[in-house]
């Protein structure tokens, strides 16, 4: 068995260990699909990620993407991780300040902003549109909020790379006190072909300013502790609701807490073009010695 380079990353941290788990293969030339699949049914993290040659001439990597039951086109912060990755272990430079990942969504640019521990990766969010808006845009959601008081906008349906419900609370404290009724956000997200519902409130907090709780039941998870993509769309919404809003040019995210996580993810919000990153912390970094067979 070959040794390949392999990294435990805690992406969209706060705090130490307070962001999103993400496995790394850095070599995976020679990986078949299925072997990709094995690995990440093995590892049994929300995703992970298998780094190899780009076939896209712009590209810095190429990056493939996997959660223990299926391979995806694009997630969040398995995408910023990866590019923290690359960065660590030299696979790719930046160029005029970004990296180009080549992924099932095409070829993303990633924006690098400092370096060693500052460093600050933002992701590219690709266009987002709102499908649907309001509580009975689905006969299932009224139900779904029915436990917790709504804010100003209403609740949509947003589709960008990712399709999720999104719904404004009332109040922080109201969110993250919230038990919402998981089977009713399962019934909603096959009903509607969506990941599930992602919810957010605005905060006076000198450090944060929106709270954000993530429900991926679609894909079989309870409650994600830092979502990328979701919050990608969020911003995609906040900026098509109120344009000339307090948030429509940016802004920084509180997320996990409820689940023992502490993620701080950074929305930066320019002529029209979301990016989403925060920092990446190596936990784990040494060799995978694995039986492709």
């Amino acid at each position: 068995m070959k040794p390949i380079r392999y990294m435990h990353l805690d992406v969209f941290a706060a705090s130490p260990g307070g962001g999103n788990h993400l496995g790394v293969v850095t070599d995976a030339a020679g990986w078949s699909d299925g072997q990709m699949q094995r690995y990440a049914r093995w590892t049994d993290l929300v995703e992970t990620t298998f780094l190899l040659p780009p076939s896209d001439p712009k590209a810095s990597y190429k990056v493939r993407i996997f959660t223990p039951q299926k391979e995806i086109a694009f997630a969040g912060h398995p995408s910023v991780g990866s590019a923290h990755a690359v960065l660590e272990c030299g696979i790719a430079a930046p160029k005029d300040g970004l990296l180009w990942q080549e992924c099932g969504a095409g070829v993303l640019p990633i924006r690098v902003e400092g370096s060693g521990p500052r460093r600050t990766l933002l992701l590219h969010s690709p266009a987002a549109r709102v499908v649907k808006t309001g509580l009975h845009a689905h006969p299932l959601l009224a139900a779904t909020l029915d436990s917790i008081d709504l804010g100003r906008l209403q609740p949509a349906l947003v589709d960008g790379g990712r399709r999720w419900w999104l719904a404004e609370c009332a109040s922080e404290a109201s969110l993250r006190a919230w038990e919402p009724d998981h089977s009713a956000i399962g019934a909603l997200a096959v009903a509607s072909g969506s990941m599930g519902l992602c919810a957010f409130a605005r905060s006076s907090h000198p450090d944060y300013q929106l709270v954000v709780r993530a429900f991926p039941s679609g894909v079989g998870i309870v409650e994600d502790p830092a979502s990328g993509a979701a919050n990608g769309l969020i911003a995609a919404y906040l900026l098509h609701a109120e344009p000339d809003g307090p948030l429509a040019r940016g802004y920084s995210v509180s997320q996990g807490r409820e689940m023992g996580h502490d993620a701080l993810l950074i929305a930066h919000i320019a002529d029209g073009n979301i990016w989403i990153g925060g920092h990446t912390n190596t936990v784990i970094d040494g060799n995978l010695l694995w039986n492709l067979a």
